[in-house]
């Protein structure tokens, strides 16, 4: 399909929308965003299958989101817009490829604040086992969909101190660490290089697990690009979190990886039982670690919830605004588009509620419908960054204030990075099922995307 030479709504998508997130909000979510609570307790699983070589799996797949965050920042600091990936896969390929990738990210981001809410639920339930999970859930979502509901610089501030306190945990997790790996941190014996004798005890089977696992424990990088188009300068606000990426995931994932499977054995039990950075903190001796951990852990799912409210809302005005959506969930008011904030936290509940009421199957296949729709948005992401790079060249090349790295040759590498992905995936009985639900919804969605271009270009 050629490229549309015609601007789309696409390109001013943000204008009904406030521009209320400061410098300082946009740094924040761009540290931030890349800790999840998949960093702290998921990683547990690959560590304990790829064993050392996890180091390797998270330094591959950190490798590949960094050149998808590049591809994505060159193009959102030229068309900064709410819309992010989806509005520049408009924008290159055609209406059906942003309105695919659109939706699909809805749906996957809508589900993850229900999934959120109720891991949030079961660490409080933990502290307080009287009172019901669901109840909790319920606050969670009344709270973090009142913060959304307000003006936009509510949001930025919860996530500018969510984000601080993870940053901040982390950033001590790395600094005792480092210290006990060095022998100077009191009352702990370094353990040297004694965990790190073999490393890929499972071969080359428990590295692609990790590499598997880690690659989907990046999500949520792309929230910055989604707030920039609010923030009072989205092109300077993309450039400079696309720039500091590499350390952010150098430091927070790889290293943070390295230090523990250099302190605590690959194979121990606490591992997975308890968490990796719980067994970590427990190997140095740290008193109350379990529930320091929690804490953070609770503050880091927490932080999801606001964030996929937030970027939710923000997606689904946007392909309204593009005419790909019912027009009621587009309403702006006081800069804020409340319909689509409603409506993405009534669909995270009822995934809260599926959970309850059909855990064994209609939420588990919910769950697999989701399972590689980050992979799906990336090869959006790269398809259109190749073709409007061309473009941006030939035409306005003073957008280019970002610039993606070897361009296209490093592109084309990532791209079949996902494509190694997926392969890998397709080997894998764990993950066949959630590659086979992905694939049917992305292509429903491009087959509903398609006639609805038709019938509009028919029109």
């Amino acid at each position: 399909m050629p490229l549309t030479t015609v601007e789309t709504p696409a390109d001013s998508d943000g204008a009904s929308l406030s521009h209320g997130l400061k410098q300082r909000h946009l740094s924040m979510i761009a540290l931030g965003g890349v800790i999840g609570a998949g960093l702290f307790v998921g990683s547990g699983a690959g560590i304990a299958a790829a064993g050392p070589s996890i180091v390797i799996a998270y330094a591959l797949s950190g490798l590949l989101v960094m050149l998808v965050m590049r591809m994505l920042g060159e193009m959102s600091a030229a068309y900064p817009s709410s819309g992010s990936f989806s509005s520049h896969a408009e924008r290159a390929i055609g209406p059906w490829a942003g309105f695919t990738a659109g939706w699909a990210f809805w749906v996957l981001l809508c589900t993850a604040v229900g999934l959120e809410g109720i891991g949030a639920a079961q660490i409080v339930h933990g502290w307080l086992p009287g009172t019901p999970e669901w109840a909790w859930v319920a606050l969670f979502m009344v709270v973090f969909c009142g913060t959304n509901l307000a003006a936009v610089k509510n949001f930025g501030e919860f996530e500018f101190w969510f984000a601080a306190l993870k940053v901040g945990a982390i950033t001590l997790f790395l600094v005792l660490g480092v210290l006990a790996l060095a022998g100077v941190l009191p009352g702990t014996d370094s353990p040297g290089g004694s965990n790190l004798t073999e490393l890929m005890p499972n071969g080359g089977e428990g590295l692609v697990i990790g590499l598997l696992a880690s690659v989907f424990a990046y999500g949520g990088l792309e929230t910055v690009t989604i707030a920039a188009a609010e923030s009072q300068d989205p092109v300077r606000g993309v450039a400079r979190a696309v720039r500091t990426a590499m350390w952010r995931i150098a430091v927070f994932y790889v290293g943070s990886m390295a230090v523990i499977v250099a302190l605590v054995p690959w194979d121990s039990p606490a591992v997975v039982e308890n968490g990796p950075y719980v067994a970590a903190l427990d190997r140095l001796g740290i008193p109350g670690a379990g529930q320091l951990m929690n804490v953070v852990v609770l503050v880091a799912l927490l932080s999801a919830m606001n964030a996929n409210i937030y970027g939710a809302s923000r997606i689904g005005y946007s392909l309204v605004e593009r005419g790909q959506g019912p027009k009621w969930l587009g309403r702006v008011s006081g800069g804020v588009p409340r319909v689509a904030v409603l409506a993405s936290s009534v669909f995270g509940f009822l995934c809260v509620l599926l959970s309850y009421w059909r855990p064994d199957d209609v939420f588990a296949w919910l769950l697999n419908m989701i399972g590689a729709v980050i992979l799906v948005v990336w090869i959006f992401i790269a398809v259109s960054q190749l073709r409007l790079r061309r473009r941006l060249e030939r035409e306005t090349p003073e957008r280019l204030t970002v610039r993606m790295w070897a361009f296209p040759w490093l592109t084309w590498v990532a791209l079949a990075g996902m494509a190694t992905v997926f392969v890998l995936m397709a080997r894998e009985p764990d993950t066949q099922v959630q590659l086979y639900s992905t694939g049917a919804m992305t292509l429903a969605l491009a087959a509903a995307g398609y006639a609805w271009q038709r019938a509009r270009e028919r029109r």
